[in-house]
């Protein structure tokens, strides 16, 4: 096969892949050995073309020729020697480290110069990095992207490489030199140990480690290469160092070691360094949770609208007198004569909202809540009101709505004018959990709320807005009203 670009370039045996295109052997008149990398023309695959001129970059496989026929782009580079990844496969132990040293100034070479150029390769890995004219250069941009490029439908953001990707690859979101500089320290992990830092045999703990996780620990390493590698791993990007700086310090590394203060001084920031990663795993971790959570409420939000909807049109549907509130809370009402039925708006519950009163085994992401109001009798008595908590209260991890309720210890002589009544999570929910006898107990066991299923609700709820509107709502006679034994996951 033949292809005409600005020379005629004759196409042998396939050799590999790598991106989105094939890599053939490709030979013309009066050049040497070289491959032809054919891109089809598909969504994306303009961005292997970022590199046809690398702008003097050092270290990057020059581009021989290029152009393109009816269905593919076509990059025509010089064969390299070999790849690192099959050096490392070659070789039966780790790199000593004035080896590893060689090939990360190498490729930090390449990482620096693309960093005054705004260029982010975004798929760094020992696959890519190639062995040309005695340099390891970089190679194959097929996920590359210019970082200050505006995002566009083709950033083919969910392509990535799992054991190198750095945890904002992981999150989609924005690429920059930083997350070449977190692969290089993967890479500079599998050079020195021929381990990687994360060992995870599926996406989903790729990812967990990437994102939450400590990596593993570097062995007979010198401790400022050391250290410099797991500054490179930090899982926050802006706490990374530049590709220039990693390059003076990897110069320096060789040096002979430090005395006296100097030497004093080293450790500190080795210590230093450990407690960064450290603090960069806690902000990571706690991230993820809140991201977490705010997907639960969203999906809290959704149901509990569910559920309301169908509490509503069931009791429109027998009483069409029923009349809509909105003045009594944000989320509004139902009133029929002197009787009003509200509920509150879904609240998102704070991480830790039991202020050190011996947190709950269960997690609370949002909370809600419905009552019953009458007009205040003799007994200062004025209703009832029930909480609705989105949580995992019988199961972990089995979020739905819950509906619960309290009460005052009746060894306590005040009154409440609610009674049961409703509480958001926080100190007072977790005595009422301890077990520990105090003020505040459980009147309500956790009850699931499940769309679809929500009759023995509907008519519980429709019967006491009937009591209140017709006079006879009153304070229940003995509570609990049912049995709460066993019925929460406690510590």
């Amino acid at each position: 096969m033949q292809i005409q670009l600005e020379r005629l370039w004759t196409l042998g045996e396939k050799i590999g892949g790598g991106g989105f295109g094939e890599v053939f052997e490709a030979s013309a008149v009066d050049c040497g050995r070289a491959v032809a990398k054919l891109v089809p023309k598909t969504d994306g695959a303009q961005r292997e073309l970022l590199f046809v001129d690398s702008g003097g970059a050092r270290n990057v496989i020059p581009i021989l020729d290029s152009g393109e026929t009816t269905s593919h782009y076509v990059l025509i580079m010089p064969c390299a020697d070999k790849s690192l990844r099959r050096h490392l496969a070659d070789t039966d132990r780790p790199l000593d480290p004035a080896e590893a040293i060689s090939v990360l100034v190498d490729v930090t070479t390449a990482l620096s110069d693309l960093d005054g150029k705004k260029v982010v390769h975004r798929d760094l890995k020992p696959e890519n990095i190639l062995l040309h004219e005695g340099k390891w250069c970089l190679v194959d941009f097929g996920i590359s992207r210019y970082a200050e490029a505006s995002t566009a439908p083709d950033t083919q953001k969910y392509a990535l490489s799992p054991w190198y990707a750095a945890p904002e690859r992981w999150r989609n979101e924005r690429a920059t030199t930083a997350a070449d500089v977190y692969s290089l320290g993967v890479i500079a992990h599998e050079l020195l140990s021929k381990s990687l830092p994360f060992s995870g045999t599926n996406f989903s703990d790729l990812r967990e480690q990437h994102l939450h996780e400590e990596p593993a620990s570097l062995d007979g390493v010198p401790s400022n290469l050391t250290a410099l590698v797991q500054e490179c791993l930090y899982k926050a990007p802006e706490t990374r160092p530049r590709p220039a700086a990693i390059l003076q310090r990897l110069q320096r590394i060789s040096e002979p070691p430090r005395t006296g203060g100097l030497a004093k001084l080293q450790e500190a920031h080795q210590n230093e360094v450990k407690r960064r990663a450290e603090h960069a795993r806690f902000e990571s971790r706690l991230r993820s949770e809140q991201e977490r959570r705010s997907e639960l409420v969203d999906a809290a939000e959704t149901q509990l609208d569910q559920i309301l909807k169908s509490l509503r049109t069931a009791i429109f549907a027998v009483a069409p007198s029923v009349r809509e509130v909105s003045d009594i809370s944000p989320a509004g009402g139902m009133g029929l004569r002197n009787a009003v039925m509200q509920f509150s708006p879904v609240f998102r519950t704070k991480m830790e909202p039991w202020e050190g009163y011996g947190q709950p085994a269960f997690t609370v992401v949002g909370h809600s809540s419905i009552g019953i109001r009458i007009p205040t009798d003799r007994h200062q008595y004025e209703g009832r009101s029930h909480s609705l908590w989105f949580c995992d209260a019988v199961e972990k991890d089995n979020f739905q709505w819950f509906e619960t309720a309290f009460m005052i210890s009746p060894l306590i002589p005040r009154r409440s004018s609610q009674n049961p009544f409703s509480l958001s999570p926080g100190k007072e929910v977790a005595q009422a959990l301890s077990g520990v006898l105090g003020r505040f107990q459980v009147a309500w066991p956790p009850t699931p709320l499940i769309v679809g299923e929500l009759d023995e609700f509907i008519d519980r709820w429709s019967s006491w807005l009937a009591d209140a509107a017709n006079g006879t709502f009153a304070e229940p006679v003995s509570m609990p009203e049912r049995p709460i034994t066993g019925s929460w996951r406690m510590r």
